[in-house]
């Protein structure tokens, strides 16, 4: 893997991952001001017990991702991400959410993309894994 590509795969999952722990965090919380998780969801049609669901499971993405070896369980999280990230995303859409609602889930499902697309080698399932 070229230093380029490292360097890329390093920034982009560093960003996913604090990205992924603090939308957990809000909504673990079930934060209510502003644009608070909870007000968010509940706008969007989705029950507020969605939140820990998605919470828990962002947390152990991020685990995950960033832990050593294991590359069946990281291509797993990625899959995770992705399905977040993208239901979020034409779920704000479908609800006429502004776009500053709607970058955030946006970003994240661009940086869950350049992440997986730029994994090293290690990262990877291989057929000997399998």
């Amino acid at each position: 893997m070229s230093k380029r590509n490292r360097i890329i795969y390093w920034i982009a999952t560093a960003w996913l991952a604090l990205g992924m722990v603090s939308t957990a965090i809000v909504q673990l919380i079930k934060m209510r001001t502003g644009a608070g998780a909870l007000d968010s969801i509940t706008r969007l049609g989705y029950p507020a017990y969605l939140l820990t669901i998605l919470g828990v499971w962002k947390m152990l993405g991020v685990i995950a991702i960033l832990v050593p070896k294991f590359p069946l369980l990281k291509e797993w999280a990625y899959a995770g991400f992705f399905f977040a990230m993208s239901g979020a995303l034409f779920s704000h859409i479908a609800a006429g959410s502004p776009v500053d609602e709607i970058f955030p889930s946006l970003l994240l499902l661009a940086l869950t993309i350049i992440s997986w697309y730029f994994r090293p080698a290690e990262r990877k399932i291989t057929s000997a894994d399998q």
